[in-house]
């Protein structure tokens, strides 16, 4: 007997339309934005496929040695990996910059490392700043930080506001709930007047107000308190950072507040 002929059309509908939702979230087209996301202001700062809304902090390109475009993502290649120059030396990397600067904004981004791995997306950033306090190629700004963070090489040598999601090193996260190494992640960064949040897998963790008490106590408890008007909100450059480790990041999009 075809049961398929007894079977309500309705229920068969809906089969299908299950089966369906049961696609690898892996497999779905990344980097796009719907009409709606559109209308509402969002942008991809990567449209899965170019740099071109990059450039390494300090050059004018991408130094392609350190970052690489891979099934739809930017990887920051394991330092390990990157060849070594004419002086026998691993060529020398840097951070990876968005070419315009933000003011008001909410940043969304998907991110994955390696098993012990750390990363950071920093925002805020002076380019002028960065090279004049830190180095040539490195950006100083506020940090959202990315972290394998139940790694034993981190348990008890960290301070609460180096784990992932923290403002790094001035506001310790909350109900971090983190997938593990080699799973995606959703961070969000809602920069909007004196007000900032930082969000994990849909959970806000942290949050602070520029030009409060505490938040400058906290500035003055960091290691960024030497360096002038670091703590100071301006129009900057979203930054992920050339740290050691490989870490992934996909769906990057911006909507200007």
């Amino acid at each position: 007997m075809n049961l398929l002929k007894l079977m309500p059309l309705k229920f068969l509908l809906v089969g299908i339309l299950l089966a369906g939702c049961s696609t690898n979230p892996d497999k779905v087209e990344q980097n796009k934005l719907t009409k709606a996301e559109k209308d509402q202001g969002w942008e991809l700062l990567f449209d899965g496929k170019t740099f071109n809304r990059w450039r390494g902090l300090g050059r004018e390109t991408v130094q392609q040695d350190h970052w690489k475009i891979e099934n739809g993502t930017i990887r920051k290649v394991n330092s390990h990996e990157v060849p070594l120059g004419a002086d026998g030396k691993p060529i020398e990397g840097g951070d990876l910059m968005t070419i315009e600067t933000f003011d008001n904004f909410e940043l969304t981004f998907d991110w994955k490392i390696k098993e012990g791995g750390n990363s950071g997306i920093k925002y805020n950033v002076s380019e002028e700043l960065s090279q004049k306090f830190g180095s040539q190629y490195g950006a100083l700004g506020f940090e959202y930080q990315i972290l394998d963070d139940n790694s034993e090489l981190y348990k008890g040598k960290l301070n609460p506001t180096q784990f992932s999601g923290a403002l790094y090193e001035m506001v310790a996260p909350v109900n971090v709930h983190l997938n593990p190494p080699g799973q995606y992640n959703s961070g969000r960064i809602v920069l909007n007047g004196n007000h900032g949040e930082h969000w994990l897998n849909g959970v806000k963790v942290a949050e602070y107000e520029f030009g409060t008490a505490k938040f400058d106590s906290l500035f003055q408890l960091s290691k960024y308190h030497k360096y002038t008007d670091f703590e100071k909100k301006r129009k900057g450059h979203i930054v992920i950072t050339n740290h050691i480790d490989d870490s992934w990041y996909r769906n990057i999009r911006i909507r200007k507040l």
